[in-house]
């Protein structure tokens, strides 16, 4: 299992659903939170939602959460892990186009 003293600042970050349970809205539908979280700090750089019935935020979520959260320490991290079958598409491709290598969820969630 991972800790975070393995990881210096802004060299790791995790992403994850905050939410068991969808958010429900009245006017917009039901939807998950996604969390970009550091890995040494275990500080919350950002969130961003994605409808229920959508695998992962749309790109340009996306792009703002990472826009976000590297405005925080003016960089981006060495590695983004991404839960095992989650956000398997628009998370990881963008992560990649911006320099970030993308590795599974160590604790294989």
């Amino acid at each position: 299992m991972l800790h975070p003293k393995q990881f210096k600042v802004n060299e790791a970050w995790l992403v994850f659903r905050l939410n068991e349970l969808p958010i429900r809205t009245e006017l917009e539908g039901d939807f998950n939170c996604i969390a970009l979280m550091d890995a040494a700090s275990c500080f919350i750089l950002g969130d961003a939602f994605a409808p229920t019935g959508e695998a992962e935020p749309s790109k340009m979520a996306v792009r703002r959460l990472l826009k976000e959260a590297k405005a925080h320490k003016q960089q981006l991290p060495e590695t983004l892990f991404i839960p095992n079958g989650q956000f398997n598409s628009i998370l990881p491709a963008e992560a990649e186009r911006q320099g970030i290598a993308v590795g599974l969820d160590p604790l294989g969630e």
